[in-house]
């Protein structure tokens, strides 16, 4: 596999995508319940192969990236060969921005001496998707770069 396989949530939800996955292989329901109990390394094969095509996918469209820890904010844009980050440290140690108060302290002080901000970028040294899945194995989730883009457009101005 080149990712993970996705959880038993996450194939409960792409049942009906599943299913035609299964279709194009030839493989009906009845064949896919023989395969599960006759020949059960195909039948994980499948999982996996379903499970790397779901993630490129999503991979494949994933823009921007945020992660947050107690005192940290990282937030990533992915283009096609780099990646481009904001980090955010407060720089107070009672902060916590895992909390809806930390990140009205955030929202507060955003641009003064409590917040440390970086600015970096960094060029893809492996494939752009298995970058961008190891964020997400650090932590990272996916988001519409709301936050990202504020920062970014002041520190732009």
């Amino acid at each position: 596999m080149k990712y993970t396989r996705l959880t038993k949530e996450q194939f409960d939800e792409l049942h009906a995508e599943f299913a035609s996955f299964l279709a194009t292989q030839a493989i009906d329901k009845a064949e896919w319940d023989s395969l599960k109990i006759n020949k059960p390394e195909v039948a994980e094969q499948e999982l996996d192969v379903f499970s790397d095509l779901i993630w490129e996918g999503v991979l494949g469209r994933a823009e921007f990236l945020e992660h947050f820890s107690k005192n940290h904010i990282f937030l990533f844009q992915c283009f096609d060969t780099y990646v481009q980050s904001i980090v955010l440290k407060s720089l107070v140690s009672e902060t916590d921005f895992l909390t809806k108060e930390g990140l009205q302290w955030l929202s507060d002080n955003m641009f003064t001496e409590n917040i440390e901000m970086k600015v970096g970028k960094k060029v893809f040294t492996e494939d752009r998707n298995s970058s961008v899945f190891e964020l997400i194995k650090q932590g990272a989730f996916l988001s519409e770069g709301q936050l990202f883009t504020q920062i970014n457009t002041i520190l732009e101005s």
